[in-house]
């Protein structure tokens, strides 16, 4: 029989666990990835519970405890910098349960895991997609026309993918009135093991040590509009909100003006009323995201696994198998959703009530926590 071809869209952590899991069952697959470096102004990034599970399958584990960051505080700060409660983010048992990396060392990790079994094509993308009832027929930017049995679209919150295959993305997709953006920085904590953590009502800054190249987040409210194209855009909107507001907002503001390694979007929630159209499927953000709160990373690791298992427990019937991937992955995905306003609350409320509430119960918190 003739090996089953696979196309995935994306060499990020969603598309380098789904290409690791597909080779071991059997596909021939082929990764397209778009971008010929590694961006390293992503925060760090959580991975717990099931996808946990998942990398210790796929013999992880080790590389991932060795690349931690070793973060287990946070410190929320007044606009003087000083301490107004410190709390612990982990706790010594979930030492071998969840792992805090660099984004980029768990996607790099995901995607060496999958080189020996994988075609992995660096600086190119789909420009079309035609489907037949036999098959997928792929034109590239850059690379010839080839042909394959399924596309899998991995390639994150504006996927070109879900683009070609089911519509123009204002179509899916739905703001939170947020934004986010990361960078390196020249501010340093102190603390290797500490993040620090300042707000003003609708803005938050945070200074991750990430093993001594510090990381800042700007996470703020707005409502206006943005295209993620628009880098002159993104820095007047940090500029706009943090300037003069305390703390070290206007050093990291100058940081980010002369940045030239940065992330920046709207956060947003991606609704589809279905992740399938024929032989393609979208998984990770591509799928559903609020690119955000916090359990993107290991969601993508479980969405993953869970549709390599279904297409190997429904050879040849792919329809099938994406719709047991689409049902058990929603399921698993509601409780986040529910969630994912009261996290946003949480890392910025949006008045000063809001902030003293938050900031009291840290406290308190931090008080009760003590041994």
């Amino acid at each position: 029989m003739t090996q089953k071809r696979v196309l995935l869209s994306g060499a990020g952590i969603a598309g380098a666990t789904a290409a690791y899991w597909l080779a071991r069952t059997g596909w021939q697959v082929t990764v397209v990835e778009k971008a010929a470096g590694v961006r390293s102004s992503g925060n760090p990034v959580d991975v717990r519970g099931e996808a946990a599970s998942v990398v210790r399958q796929m013999q992880l584990w080790p590389r991932l405890q060795e690349a931690a960051t070793g973060v287990s505080r946070l410190a929320v700060l007044d606009a003087a910098g000083r301490r107004r409660a410190v709390v612990g983010t982990r706790q010594t048992a979930d030492a071998g349960s969840e792992v805090e990396v660099a984004r980029s060392v768990l996607a790099g990790t995901l995607l060496d895991a999958a080189r020996d079994q994988a075609e992995i094509i660096v600086g190119d993308s789909i420009a079309a997609l035609t489907q037949d009832a036999a098959g997928v027929d792929v034109r590239f930017e850059i690379g010839s026309p080839r042909r394959f049995d399924l596309v899998l679209g991995a390639d994150g919150l504006h996927s070109a993918v879900r683009r070609l295959a089911f519509g123009p993305e204002p179509r899916f997709a739905e703001p939170f009135g947020m934004y986010v953006g990361t960078m390196r920085t020249s501010i340093s904590g102190g603390d290797p093991h500490e993040v620090l953590l300042f707000n003003r009502p609708g803005i938050s800054l945070s200074i991750h040590p990430a093993g001594g190249s510090p990381l800042a987040a700007f996470i703020f409210r707005s409502g206006e509009p943005y295209d993620h194209h628009d880098r002159e855009a993104a820095k007047r909107l940090v500029r706009a909100a943090y300037a003069g507001k305390g703390w070290v907002t206007d050093q990291a503001v100058a940081d980010w003006l002369v940045a030239d390694d940065v992330y920046f979007d709207a956060v947003t929630r991606i609704v589809m009323p279905s992740w399938a159209r024929g032989r393609v499927v979208l998984l990770g953000d591509a799928a559903d995201c609020i690119s955000l709160l916090g359990e993107g990373s290991s969601n993508a690791i479980v969405a993953a696994k869970t549709l390599a298992d279904a297409l190997a427990e429904h050879p040849g019937q792919h329809g099938a198998a994406f719709a047991a991937y689409e049902a058990t992955h929603r399921r698993r995905l509601r409780s986040f959703h529910r969630r994912a306003g009261l996290i946003s609350h949480f890392l910025v409320p949006a008045t000063d009530l809001g902030l003293r509430v938050r900031n009291t119960g840290l406290r308190l918190t931090s008080l009760f926590a003590r041994p």
